[in-house]
């Protein structure tokens, strides 16, 4: 016959509306204890939907503007950057990025961008080309 074990409790709500996945006591919005990931969106012509996801992978095809859309006030992410081209990459007024920085990605390589978004800006910094 069938198993009669109780179930096992993965996920809570509490009555402050809080989630809790892999915790009973959910003390923020979502409460995550273990590991958490999101899906990698590509997106190869350098504008980025916060809307789709955190993170992405781009490797433009010709020159372009490292642009954000749906701005999402709190949510922060990485980009892998393949710029294997060496094409040259402008920013849009609401990407905030260090001029150096936009420099180094116009040059042929593969970087990991990180950025914070205040729901009205983007603000991205730059890793070291990995060759």
């Amino acid at each position: 016959s069938g198993s009669d074990a109780a179930p096992v409790e993965r996920m809570r709500i509490n009555s402050s509306g809080n989630v809790g996945i892999g915790t009973s006591s959910p003390a923020a919005t979502v409460d995550v204890s273990g590991n958490a990931r999101g899906a990698v969106v590509t997106d190869n012509d350098l504008s980025f939907d916060l809307s789709a996801s955190n993170n992405f992978s781009c490797t433009p095809s010709g020159a372009g503007t490292l642009t954000f859309t749906n701005h999402l006030a709190g949510q922060s992410g990485f980009i892998l950057l393949i710029n294997s081209g060496g094409h040259a990459i402008s920013a849009a007024a609401t990407t905030k990025i260090n001029a150096t920085d936009l420099t180094a990605i116009s040059v042929a390589g593969t970087y990991t961008l990180s950025y914070f978004d205040n729901g009205t800006n983007a603000y991205v910094s730059v890793s070291r080309s990995f060759g």
